[in-house]
């Protein structure tokens, strides 16, 4: 697609952005936000992410910060490129059989199906006891704690879980650093805790993949841009002990984002039809989403763990190609309606 004409001039619009997790199919919200950076009509005022959506945010929020968009477009780049080179050392590779077809989940892959067989018997304490974690030498080469704390526009929320008490934490302002980004994207069965200022924290998809709350009730902006990973819905009932499996983390970690979002357009409805007066502090607000559901619906929660460059580059087209889609369709309702709504809950009728 054709880089936009700077010479043209552009209606700015101001968004925040709320950036789901999912492991290496992140790379589809990099692709995305590189999409978005070159387009060039909207400006962020803050974004949400969380665990690959928490290191997404955290790179194009300090890429903007430093020097603008084209920084934060090198800074996811090299990111994802350099997860990719990690993956040359990783224990969940696809097999030649799955590499010759194109076939990105590693269901088939014997050492990964050990290697998960093996977590659910061997916690992290015990098999990684010193606790190595490569993203934070990857993160740690491309960012500085002061620049995600300093950076105003975007500001930054990061979510994570606390373990002990199960409570949504959202790290932001001087608290942000490659610490509560490691949190943010910390799964249980691979990595420790991570340990900050004496609490415990697990991967935020858990209780907030991404949250909405702090783009609603700390922000200026009305219009939400939701980065969707995690496909809502599928076509069949799943059957098999693999697909059983998929769509209970699907309906997990959409959990959380599809209640505020049906609380939205709730609070939306009766503004509208004046049962709420605004004076009580409550406001319309606008959302939109930007998902490859279909796509994304083929790959299965294994092909998560693999950062194969393949994989990554066709999750980096298949995110710019949705997001130019989108603004195509979507710009021009911004800051006049909303775009995505979740819609009801399902309630038996009266008889």
């Amino acid at each position: 697609m054709a880089k936009a004409d700077p010479s043209k001039p552009k209606s700015t619009k101001t968004v925040n952005l709320a950036l789901q997790g999912g492991g290496s199919h992140g790379a589809f919200t990099w692709g995305v936000l590189d999409r978005l950076a070159e387009d060039g009509r909207l400006d962020y005022e803050a974004i949400s992410g969380t665990s690959a959506g928490a290191m997404n945010g955290a790179l194009f929020a300090a890429g903007l910060h430093n020097d603008g968009p084209g920084e934060a477009r090198r800074l996811l780049g090299e990111f994802w490129k350099e997860m990719a080179n990690q993956n040359a050392y990783s224990p969940f590779q696809p097999t030649w059989l799955d590499r010759m077809w194109g076939n990105h989940n590693l269901d088939m892959s014997p050492l990964y199906n050990t290697l998960d067989a093996f977590s659910r018997v061997v916690s992290p304490y015990q098999f990684n006891p010193f606790d190595f974690n490569p993203l934070r030498e990857v993160l740690a080469g491309l960012l500085k704690a002061d620049a995600l704390q300093e950076a105003s526009r975007p500001r930054l929320f990061v979510s994570a879980t606390d373990v002990l008490d199960g409570r949504l934490k959202v790290f932001a302002g001087d608290e942000l650093s490659i610490e509560s980004l490691i949190a943010s994207a910390c799964l249980p069965f691979l990595y420790q805790a991570v340990e900050i200022d004496g609490r415990h924290y697990w991967d935020g998809g858990y209780m907030g993949n991404p949250t909405l709350y702090p783009l609603i009730h700390a922000c200026e902006a009305t219009d939400i841009v939701i980065v969707q990973i995690n496909p809502l819905r599928r076509e069949e009932v799943p059957t098999s002990p693999t697909a059983i499996v998929d769509r209970m983390n699907e309906i997990s970690f959409n959990s959380t984002m599809m209640r505020e979002a049906r609380a939205l357009g709730l609070i939306n409805r009766l503004l509208g039809e004046g049962h709420l007066d605004p004076a009580c502090g409550l406001r319309p607000m606008r959302l939109h989403r930007i998902a490859a559901e279909k796509e994304m619906a083929d790959l299965t929660a294994s092909s998560k763990m693999n950062t194969d460059w393949a994989l990554i580059k066709d999750l980096f087209d298949l995110g710019r190609q949705t997001a130019d889609q989108w603004l195509d369709k979507t710009f021009a309702a911004i800051g006049r309606e909303s775009t995505f709504e979740i819609g009801p809950f399902i309630v038996p009728e009266q008889s």
